[in-house]
């Protein structure tokens, strides 16, 4: 069996650490047999250090599916984005103010050093700048992003992307502003090959359309030999619908946005209260795919 898990909302808890427990169940599930693999929008980098500071080995499928690598880092696929096409819409993105970006390559992420302090300086506004209903969110993304493990500053992002050996697999827009995001979004979305999905209401994110959670879990899954109705996934977010519309058993965190627990087979606990660690023991001990 392949259980596969996103991280942010899902593994992690509220810490941005992976819990004793849920380690513990990973541990036991290995231990019988199965292959416990990360299925994150988040890179590479950033998804091995996680599973480094839990001592955890396990295959990741990084950027939405958009690098596929093995428990010993090695890269057993990948679907980056056409440069070339891309680069006017972030070219677009780099001259607006209220819309922050990030590029995705296989082991770095890439953010100007002006749209961190932009973003810095809205976090710190005071409750008459900043509504109460954005400020949480605010926090929440501003902490997420600037945690990040492998995140590189630079002075212009031109640098990064005119280099002939940089391969981008995947960018990310977040925006208070909802009608910049559905501008960037309609952008992207003209570009060929595209597929536009979300984690939260506030971001997009931008893949090739081979390049989802769906379609790396399965070309894991083939790689290990094990067939798609003895695959198990678990998320809490838009992002995690492909792997939900690919796998044979499914599970929505409580945390989850509606519809993935509306097509779930188990809705376990949240990602506060160790709900990975419930759903492995529900579905190894109960023997759900027997």
């Amino acid at each position: 069996m392949l259980i596969a898990l996103d991280m942010d909302g899902t593994l992690l808890g509220e810490d941005g650490m992976i819990s004793p427990g849920n380690r513990e169940a990973i541990v036991y599930a290995q231990g019988l047999g199965h292959v416990v693999a990360i299925a994150t929008g988040r890179s590479y980098m950033d998804a091995e250090r996680q599973l480094r500071l839990a001592e955890l080995e396990c295959p990741v499928v990084s950027l939405n599916g958009a690098a596929i690598l093995l428990a010993d880092g090695t890269l057993a696929a990948s679907t980056p984005l056409n440069k070339e096409e891309l680069i006017p819409t972030l070219r677009w993105m780099n001259e607006i103010p209220d819309l922050y970006y990030e590029v995705y390559t296989q082991d770095n992420v890439y953010v100007e050093l002006n749209k961190r302090v932009r973003l810095e300086k809205l976090s710190e506004l005071g409750e008459r700048e900043v509504p109460e209903e954005i400020r949480w969110i605010l926090k929440a993304i501003v902490g997420k992003q600037f945690r990040q493990a492998a995140v590189t500053y630079v002075e212009s992002m031109e640098d990064i992307w005119n280099k002939e050996e940089t391969v981008i697999y995947k960018a990310l827009a977040f925006s208070l502003n909802l009608e910049l995001l559905k501008e960037a979004s309609a952008r992207a979305a003209a570009i060929p090959n595209l597929i536009i999905t979300a984690s939260h209401e506030n971001n997009i994110e931008i893949n090739h359309q081979d390049a989802n959670k769906g379609a790396g879990v399965s070309t894991l899954a083939t790689h290990y030999g094990i067939p798609p109705e003895q695959v198990v996934v678990m998320g809490d977010s838009y992002n995690d619908l492909p792997m939900f519309e690919t796998a044979g058993y499914r599970v929505a965190m409580a945390n989850a946005a509606p519809i993935l627990k509306e097509t779930a087979d188990f809705v376990t606990a949240s990602n506060h209260e160790d709900g990975v660690a419930v759903a492995i023991r529900h579905v190894v001990d109960q023997k759900v795919l027997a």
